[in-house]
């Protein structure tokens, strides 16, 4: 990403998040684009992203993540994101020129369903499959984007202790929604003992890399 920044006019981060990725990336560059906007739906990232990014010259937009973006047509040559909720594939083809590029990474299917399964139970197949790299290429293709490069990854991830998990769910709220230790105490319960016993809880979480072309010039 650092690199595509250096070799790009006018970029659009979509949800930006806190910023984070963004600001280690524009440090990182070789050079400078002469436009950079973020945008971001959530206040408490908003607020954060702003105060990050502002120093370094970005326009943080307040734009929720289900809306049109509010930009012109065909006025970015690089659009990134990492972690969109969703990539809304026709605004994002309506505001790349011709010839621009969407570079992100997304997360895949089933992304750490072996712990969601755990304190759930099984999750219905629609949720299993959600975000699936093959349904977002064909999406992207529909929207007019034409897919460069889809890399997709299973990444162990170890759970070495009980409060590692409830960290985890507290900060990735939407995994087991509405978690408090309280209401799942039973479960921690039995999974402290599991560690104890047989080592890490072992999940994989789901990633795929995104690079796609509006066609043209």
């Amino acid at each position: 990403m650092a690199g595509r920044l250096g070799g790009a006019r006018a970029v659009l981060d979509v949800q930006t998040g806190g910023g984070e990725v963004l600001d280690f990336a524009l440090g990182a560059a070789p050079g400078r684009p002469r436009l950079v906007v973020a945008t971001e739906g959530w206040p408490p990232n908003l607020a954060k992203a702003t105060v990050l990014l502002r120093p370094r010259g970005v326009a943080v937009v307040a734009s929720p993540e289900d809306a049109p973006l509010p930009f012109a047509d065909g006025c970015f040559d690089l659009v990134v994101s990492r972690h969109p909720v969703r990539p809304h594939w026709t605004e994002i083809a309506r505001v790349l020129e011709p010839g621009g590029t969407y570079f992100a990474q997304h997360v895949g299917p089933a992304s750490v369903f072996e712990l969601v399964e755990y304190f759930l139970g099984l999750q219905p197949e629609e949720a299993r499959t959600a975000r699936h790299p093959d349904r977002e290429r064909a999406a992207a293709e529909a929207a007019g984007l034409e897919i460069t490069d889809l890399r997709a990854e299973r990444l162990r991830t170890e759970f070495h202790d009980i409060g590692a998990v409830v960290h985890f769910l507290r900060k990735v709220v939407w995994m087991v929604p509405g978690f408090t230790v309280e209401e799942y105490e039973p479960r921690l319960r039995a999974l402290h003992e599991r560690i104890e016993t047989e080592g890490p809880f072992v999940a994989y979480s789901a990633r795929h890399l995104f690079e796609a072309r509006r066609p043209g010039r």
